[in-house]
């Protein structure tokens, strides 16, 4: 079976194109052949080397991707599913993931021709989108419904937005909107469009001077912060007392930041790997896509073998939407 790995960390040219077994469903289980799989941050860090410690003598070949789309072409047997052979579906994976000692597990993503999981983790893709389409769903749209999720505001609270531009910034901003709250975005002038088009009520120019920009239109504060752009613990700044900021790396990640609460306002952590397996979360996705809620955002798609220029793509920065690779 054809992947696209690495055997060690580092830049993008240490992706490549590698041959594996070709995995079968088991018991509960379904078995996916990939047509296509999105490329994100999360993958750019296993390449990278940031979880290197913690995979210390967990063999490779690590498979990066926690996107996929493509075709059920196996059902493992006595599995219960409502899913046929030959249904198109979209899953997110978990390349590494915890074993019940706590010791980490290489699991292998999507960047591979065959993906076998759980029939729990595959969900019909939204009807009427392409597997690169589709692709660009499971993991950027769940981490922004677990992030509205954690942050339980009322319709008409106010929730700012920086990054908005990203794909996990324009399906929140879509999500958010669409749940009756009062979306504050930051945009650079080409993006500005986009940005309102997503739902943003209130557009504010991104730049160092963003926070005396929001607080020029709150200026009692907004109810939370999404805080996709990485600014870090100055945008406590505009958020009100007793509300939420939205930190969507780890401390211990790159641009993760410590956040001890002030004001009595809330710090949350959205880890989108609770949502996997959540075949309800996940096809909440899938509905709000074909209801137009979730419009999914493909900035370019390019052969399996050509990872590397897209990781190099990626890490240049503007893209806006998502890189796919197709298999």
């Amino acid at each position: 079976m054809r992947a696209v790995g690495l055997h060690e960390f580092g830049g993008p040219e240490v992706l490549r194109v590698i041959e594996l077994p070709e995995p079968h469903a088991g018991p509960g289980e379904v078995r996916v052949r990939v047509h296509a799989a999105a490329v994100n941050p999360s993958d750019t860090l296993l390449r990278s080397g940031v979880h290197a410690r913690a995979l210390t003598g967990v063999p490779g070949p690590y498979v990066p991707g926690m996107d996929i789309a493509g075709v059920v072409d196996e059902i493992g047997p006595g599995t219960e599913t409502d899913l046929s052979v030959g249904d198109r579906v979209m899953a997110m994976l978990l390349p590494v993931t915890p074993t019940p000692d706590g010791a980490l597990e290489n699991s292998r993503g999507g960047y591979q021709e065959y993906v076998v999981r759980p029939a729990g983790w595959v969900v019909p893709a939204p009807a009427g989108t392409s597997h690169e389409a589709a692709a660009t769903l499971p993991m950027n749209a769940l981490t922004a419904l677990l992030t509205l999720d954690q942050l339980a505001l009322a319709p008409g609270s106010t929730l700012v937005v920086v990054g908005a531009a990203g794909a996990l910034g324009s399906y929140l901003v879509q999500l958010a909107s669409n749940a009756g709250l009062t979306v504050v975005a930051d945009a650079a002038p080409a993006d500005e469009a986009l940005v309102r088009e997503s739902g943003a009520a209130v557009v504010v120019a991104r730049g160092a001077e963003v926070v005396d920009d929001i607080r020029a239109h709150f200026p009692d504060g907004v109810d939370a912060v999404a805080d996709i752009a990485l600014l870090g613990t100055r945008m406590f700044d505009v958020v009100r007392d007793g509300g939420s900021l939205v930190r969507i790396r780890q401390a211990d990640e790159p641009g993760g930041y410590q956040a001890e609460s002030t004001r009595g306002i809330k710090v949350l952590s959205p880890f989108v790997p609770d949502y996997a397996g959540r075949p309800d979360k996940l096809d909440e996705v899938r509905r709000l896509a074909e209801a137009g809620v979730l419009i999914p955002r493909v900035a370019d798609t390019l052969p399996a073998a050509e990872a590397p220029e897209a990781h190099r793509r990626f890490a240049a920065g503007g893209v806006r939407g998502r890189l796919v690779l197709t298999f």
